[in-house]
């Protein structure tokens, strides 16, 4: 059906949301406050959501409201700021609606693995998540500290926010620490350094650590230096980075202690002095911080705390449907039933349904073997454990319990940045049947094999 006739409203183009954010930041910093959707309407009269459309440029918001929050911060809306977010007459119209009775658009089922793509259809949002963090990451002093098990969508969030923040003219930077060679870790020097060439060479900057580094001053200090004195100065906008799988450097407990605790420093300094304000951190982990830190100088009691839930069974049910398949309630609690609301093992489950390798009775009959869909992931999973004697003791301890379980700090807290189990206070159970009946099988036969048991 063609859609030629409804409005749609305006969305602020690169120019127009970079005037806007500049000068509501441009208040916050004057009025000591943080600039949230709430503190906007209040000045403003225009209601949080549209402010929060307007900040956005996702969605069209009434013309009138945008000429009214321009000139709340003393600005002209001008014609090259705004342009109309109603699609092309000639254009099919592809919005949707999750229900029963209209169909949604079907699109090639993707094969689930690592991050999903920020234009992906695939992504399920998982709310009031997605829109917090937008709205935070455009705040001065942001920090938001994203915590999730292994395949539970971190790196997906984060690219989002990412995109978001673009979006409005800032400048990103992703980082994951799993592309950081061990010998990167020698030391804090030699780490610091490789940080500061690493986010210069993603901004296009030259590298003039020469310049700025002077061991007299030590290796935080220089790397502060560097920051303040040169990458900041040369970036007119504010400066988003992306810190993904964090928990790497965890085990170097003297760079980790002093990195962290200057990423904490800086947290700090953007609440008092105006070069700092442009730089805002987004850190993600899957594992508690089990490293022993002052709590004034961690950056884990500050931000924005996110943490990641599992899919419930509304949201399967719209997955289901994304992926041309119309679930009833009943498929989807059977589903369910096998994996949780892991994302990872549900898109896998959906793509292999969409694509008629097998039905979901099927899947529930062989999920747990060899041959299933899922064997490559618990093959995968089963090796990791077999690397740490002491894993794979507290795993088989939670599997073959009947109940949940009280394992040792650090083997909870590491089966449970796998994703393999879940943690209520200091008690585990494994976090789907899957992993219940898969690792109960193969964790016992491996005592058997040992001679342990009979």
């Amino acid at each position: 059906m063609l859609k030629s006739k409804r409005d749609r409203g305006r969305i602020l183009t690169a120019s127009g949301l970079k005037k806007i954010n500049e000068a509501i930041q441009e208040w916050s910093d004057q009025n000591n406050l943080k600039g949230t959707l709430a503190e906007v309407e209040a000045e403003s009269g225009v209601g949080a959501d549209t402010v929060s459309k307007i900040r956005q440029g996702r969605d069209g918001a009434d013309l009138s409201k945008i000429r009214q929050l321009f000139a709340t911060f003393g600005l002209t809306l001008d014609p090259s700021d705004h342009n109309s977010a109603k699609p092309d007459s000639n254009q099919v119209n592809t919005d949707f609606t999750v229900s029963n009775d209209i169909p949604l658009p079907t699109a090639e089922p993707e094969l689930p693995g690592g991050q999903v793509d920020v234009n992906s259809r695939f992504y399920v949002e998982r709310p009031p998540i997605e829109e917090r963090c937008y709205e935070t990451i455009l705040q001065s002093s942001a920090l938001i500290r994203i915590k999730a098990p292994r395949q539970m969508g971190k790196t997906s969030l984060l690219s989002r926010i990412l995109d978001s923040a673009s979006r409005q003219g800032y400048c990103t930077v992703p980082l994951s620490f799993q592309l950081v060679d061990k010998g990167v870790f020698a030391n804090l020097d030699k780490f610091l350094k490789w940080f500061c060439a690493y986010i210069g060479r993603e901004l296009n900057l030259p590298n003039q650590l020469d310049d700025y580094w002077d061991d007299i001053f030590g290796s935080k200090v220089n790397c502060k230096d560097y920051f303040e004195k040169y990458i900041l100065p040369q970036i007119d906008s504010p400066v988003v980075l992306g810190l993904d799988e964090i928990d790497r450097i965890f085990q170097y407990t003297d760079i980790a202690e002093d990195f962290l605790g200057l990423l904490r420093a800086w947290h700090e300094e953007s609440k008092r002095r105006e070069i700092w304000k442009k730089l805002r951190l987004i850190v993600v982990h899957s594992t508690e911080v089990y490293i022993p830190m002052n709590i004034n100088q961690s950056p884990f009691n500050v931000g924005l705390p996110v943490e990641l839930p599992e899919f419930n069974a509304q949201q399967i049910a719209d997955l289901a449907q994304r992926h041309d398949l119309k679930w009833s309630e009943q498929e989807v609690l059977e589903l369910m039933a096998i994996v949780g609301g892991n994302p990872y093992l549900v898109r896998v489950a959906l793509y292999h349904i969409s694509r008629q390798d097998l039905t979901l009775e099927q899947l529930k009959q062989t999920a747990f073997g060899e041959g299933g869909v899922y064997s490559d992931h618990l093959r995968r999973q089963l090796w990791n454990l077999e690397q740490y004697p002491e894993l794979t003791a507290g795993m088989r301890e939670v599997v073959m319990a009947s109940s949940s379980v009280q394992l040792k700090t650090m083997q909870a807290f590491k089966l449970e940045s796998l994703g393999l189990v879940k943690l209520q206070g200091n008690e585990c159970s494994p976090r789907c049947e899957l992993y219940r009946q898969y690792f109960s099988l193969h964790l016992s036969q491996n005592l058997r094999d040992n001679g342990t048991i009979d």
